[in-house]
């Protein structure tokens, strides 16, 4: 009765909430082919709009479209052609509509943002007092893109109007604004998400992920740091404004979002998640035949477990890529959990009999992991031992719309929290403190709902070693409580 009390009151099928992912490119030549392919390479960050815009004589040729249900090259690829000129910016978004175009006496630019306004209201008001208007509403309520635009908009020019963002904005922003001259990139002022400069012989580039520079020639320049400003132009990258000291970058870049071949702060991803996993398997006491992973984050950590404890890494579970190699997410709750299921296949010649160690990103919910555990016994596994890259989620996030949850009730930590001490916060300190009976307690619950012979988290200590940047310079908020400018 505990467990189908803790488990099923909530309404809402929990996946990750992706944020979305930028390019731009400035060149001597036309840009569509490269700014086309950049942007698709952040088709992992979003999966509901993806947009792409030019400018040639001062005219924009811009297009967006859905993407829900299929992939971003499938509706640009054969326009390319129709994106004339030798500048443009584009978007992954699982927000809103972008990108978007703007006549203000700034000049006619475009813009497109990584961003999550909580205070979305009250910005609208202020600029609806100020006279300004909205008119991207198909969605139904005011494009947060639009109104990032209309703020930069009431500054006498773009670097005192993205300030006046950073200033009002309750949350994140970084963006791309794309004017007749070049590119105009802001970091979030506390470096929250990232923005990195391209270059090579005719071009620049900017991205949020910089795995998508390879194959396209493009060298890393720079990487801004937050709250800078610069301007690119074919010329070079020029500072607008220098960055500040306190950053904040998501940790769940190198933990979960970012793709493996990609850099934040100049720390690999796939290096850090071999590091999580390593870190974790030189102490591990568990006895197990090898290492798996929850494909496809997990795998990165399995491998470092597997040299870090010294056992082979086997894949006793992967992922069916050819129809299911996007974040595929139907609206309805019961082919979401139906899609999750068919996503991973078993492999029961490996499994049979056998005492296995998986290694996974997270713990949101719970849902989908108790489910692949319930595989795994099922296809004949000994043992299952599930260890996990971070440290256990107890906050939502108020910075990101990438949070790992839309309410900290859905997260299993919170709930099972709740169930052991009522609505009293007082000693939720006690829970993220690997040291404490408390934390046992909870990570004892959330195993034996999982159904599994043993479950262990990594500690922050080994995510900011792993990571290896000052743990004061990542945010960790949705473990600690941690908070800079909420």
């Amino acid at each position: 009765m505990y467990f189908c009390r803790l488990f099923t009151e909530s309404l809402t099928y929990l996946v990750y909430s992706t944020m979305g992912g930028f390019f731009g490119v400035v060149s001597k030549e036309s840009c569509s082919t490269d700014l086309f392919y950049g942007i698709d390479y952040h088709s992992h960050l979003g999966t509901k709009r993806g947009g792409m815009v030019t400018m040639h004589n001062n005219v924009f040729y811009r297009s967006i479209h859905n993407i829900e249900n299929s992939y971003f090259r499938t509706k640009f690829g054969d326009a390319i052609g129709k994106f004339k000129g030798n500048i443009g910016i584009g978007v992954i978004s699982d927000t809103d509509a972008q990108p978007i175009v703007v006549n203000s006496h700034l000049g006619r630019f475009a813009i497109v943002t990584v961003a999550k306004i909580n205070n979305l209201n009250e910005l609208e008001k202020e600029c609806l007092d100020n006279h300004q208007q909205f008119t991207e509403l198909s969605s139904g309520k005011t494009n947060p893109t639009e109104l990032i635009a209309l703020m930069i908009s009431q500054g006498a020019d773009f670097v005192s109007g993205i300030q006046n963002v950073f200033k009002k904005v309750k949350g994140s922003c970084s963006m791309l604004i794309m004017t007749q001259e070049g590119i105009i990139a802001a970091r979030d002022y506390l470096g929250r998400t990232p923005i990195v400069v391209g270059k090579r012989a005719d071009s620049y580039a900017l991205t949020f992920d910089t795995h998508s520079f390879s194959n396209l020639d493009y060298e890393i320049d720079r990487f801004l740091g937050p709250g800078e400003i610069v301007k690119v132009t074919v010329d070079g990258c020029t500072q607008l404004l220098p960055p500040n000291e306190t950053m904040q970058v998501c940790s769940f870049l190198w933990i979960y979002y970012g793709y493996p071949a990609s850099e934040y702060e100049a720390v690999n991803v796939e290096n850090s998640r071999y590091l999580f996993g390593y870190e974790m398997g030189k102490v591990d006491d568990v006895d197990a035949d090898y290492v798996s992973a929850i494909p496809d984050s997990g795998i990165g950590m399995a491998l470092g477990y597997s040299n870090g404890k010294k056992i082979p890494y086997r894949r006793g579970i992967v992922k069916y890529t050819p129809t299911w190699s996007r974040s595929f997410m139907p609206v309805n709750q019961e082919m979401r959990e139906h899609v999750a299921k068919m996503k991973l296949i078993p492999n029961s010649t490996l499994l049979k009999d056998k005492k296995i160690v998986f290694c996974d990103d997270s713990i949101v919910r719970g849902t989908q992991l108790r489910d692949n555990v319930q595989k795994l016994y099922s296809a004949g596994a000994k043992e299952v031992h599930i260890r996990i890259s971070c440290p256990p989620l107890v906050f939502g996030c108020p910075f990101l719309n990438f949070s790992a949850s839309k309410t900290e009730l859905e997260l299993i930590t919170r709930r099972v929290i709740s169930e052991l001490e009522g609505d009293s916060h007082k000693n939720l300190h006690l829970y993220m403190d690997s040291s404490t009976k408390e934390y046992a307690k909870m990570v004892e619950i959330i195993r034996t709902h999982l159904g599994v012979d043993s479950l262990k988290f990594n500690t922050l200590d080994v995510i900011a070693k792993s990571i290896g940047l000052p743990k004061e310079r990542i945010c960790t908020h949705c473990f600690d409580g941690s908070s800079f400018g909420e």
